[in-house]
């Protein structure tokens, strides 16, 4: 079957997605440019290009078994660096608004680190083929080709620059929530795409803690979650064990409450969230960082895939395609999603860019759906959207059946391993309504309503608390 082959692909940007998508196309191509703004780090390092790289990430165990696949001992590398692999849920203490989950067995996983950890682990070996080209402190400025097709990419030497244009079969578009596509598109006559914004005015703040000896190896992962359904902003904080025996703490709200914005005001953040227990860890944990904040947490997608007139040689993928609201932990697997559909799409000898596209584009649909449901619900959240799936049903019902199910999952372990499988990406969102899941919320084994964080006493013990700290007053 004939299919694309392309001599020469141009990535624009060489984050996550862009990275991933440039291996995999290297298997494919006779050679692949990747281009990128930034100078890219010898170390763990933060840079311009990844403003969320300071808050906390999750690459859960769809996207790091993906990246396994593409690359061989990433899992490793990275754990032995430091990362840390949770067993979800056993290895995560989660405070809902319908209470306390249970630490069920581990049905998933993720890996936690720092995000500059986690993109030079993979970049390393992602690009280290004999045919990737990575061109840094260039930025693309403009798509050559017409409506029909694209052609290459005009690039501009960030230091001194120059332009130059560099002709390719194939343009793929990594270039994150700062694309410019539309205005590229525009300039070559393609139609406007349609799209989609979910935006609840998501906002966070971040800081490095030194974690007590010990506690980062045995001590779970803490999410203290919102509740969308109180008709109020949303305020929620996570705490995660990442690499040097440190603490990423990272707190958020939604439109309408006040993040902190001075360092001594971070802990009393924490101490206002539905329990105080991420407060009581931190209180008396040394500051290694200042406060980051970021505010770049809006829904967003685009439907190339859509589109009559989507021109031949151009494909778009991760933040570019679909950008999420990191709470969810979703961006790295839906770029890890996208590479390997590439890959597989292109191995099956797909015909058009168009037909690609549409590939890739259905890969990050469910992670899409599951953040958009859930941030649309908030007060004040800001909605310009056709996907029928927002609107199909009334929203206090919405509320209520996802209330039951998150309820049902916190006491019921075949209900949680359903919701655990759907939020890590190995199985579809729409398994949340299924049969299985309707018998596991009726007639499943329910335990007791916990009244206090699930924390054993050496797990106290090894951050200073007791039983008494952290019980409801």
């Amino acid at each position: 079957m004939s299919g694309i082959r392309p001599a020469h692909v141009v990535v624009v940007g060489a984050s996550m997605a862009g990275t991933l998508a440039a291996h995999v196309l290297a298997r494919h191509a006779e050679a692949v440019t990747v281009v990128e703004r930034d100078a890219l780090p010898e170390a763990p390092e933060h840079r311009k290009g990844v403003p969320q790289g300071r808050h906390a990430h999750l690459l859960w165990s769809n996207g790091a078994r993906l990246i396994e696949k593409m690359l061989p001992g990433t899992t490793d590398r990275l754990l032995a660096a430091g990362a840390r692999r949770l067993g979800f849920p056993e290895d995560l203490l989660t405070l809902t608004a319908q209470g306390w989950q249970y630490r069920f067995p581990e049905t998933q996983f993720a890996i936690v680190a720092t995000r500059p950890l986690l993109d030079l682990t993979v970049r390393r070996e992602a690009l280290a083929a004999g045919n990737i080209t990575v061109r840094e402190r260039t930025e693309a400025v403009e798509l050559l080709g017409d409506a029909g097709r694209v052609s290459g990419v005009v690039v501009r030497d960030v230091e001194t620059g120059r332009t130059e244009r560099l002709v390719a079969d194939l343009v793929v578009d990594a270039g994150g929530r700062a694309s410019r596509l539309r205005p590229w598109l525009a300039a070559l006559g393609v139609p406007p795409l349609e799209e989609d914004v979910v935006d609840a005015g998501v906002a966070y703040a971040t800081r490095l803690f030194r974690a007590p000896p010990g506690a980062t190896l045995r001590f779970p992962a803490v999410n203290v979650a919102s509740d969308e359904k109180r008709g109020e902003p949303g305020r929620f904080g996570v705490v995660y064990p990442v690499e040097g025996g440190r603490w990423l703490a990272t707190m958020s709200c939604t439109r309408g409450a006040q993040l902190p914005s001075r360092e001594e005001e971070f802990v009393g953040f924490a101490q206002g969230l539905s329990h105080p227990i991420i407060a009581d860890l931190l209180r008396d944990a040394e500051p290694l960082t200042p406060l980051f904040g970021s505010r770049s947490g809006a829904n967003r997608r685009i439907y190339p895939e859509r589109s009559a007139g989507w021109p031949e040689g151009l494909v778009v993928v991760g933040d570019s395609l679909s950008a999420f609201n990191p709470v969810y932990g979703h961006g790295m697997s839906s770029a890890a999603r996208c590479a390997d559909t590439l890959d597989r799409e292109l191995g099956r000898g797909v015909g058009s860019a168009h037909a690609l596209q549409r590939a890739v584009s259905a890969a990050v649909d469910d992670p899409w759906i599951l953040a958009a449901t859930k941030d649309i619900d908030y007060v004040g959240c800001r909605v310009d959207a056709s996907d029928a799936r927002l609107y199909g049903v009334d929203a206090e019902q919405r509320l209520r059946f996802a209330e039951a199910i998150t309820t049902a999952s916190l006491r019921s372990a075949k209900a949680s391993a359903i919701v655990t499988e759907v939020m890590s990406l190995n199985a579809p969102q729409s398994d949340l309504g299924s049969n299985r899941m309707l018998m596991a919320m009726r007639a499943g084994e329910r335990l007791p309503e916990l009244t206090a964080p699930p924390l054993s006493a050496q797990e106290l013990a090894v951050v200073n608390l007791d039983a008494a700290t952290v019980a409801p007053s």
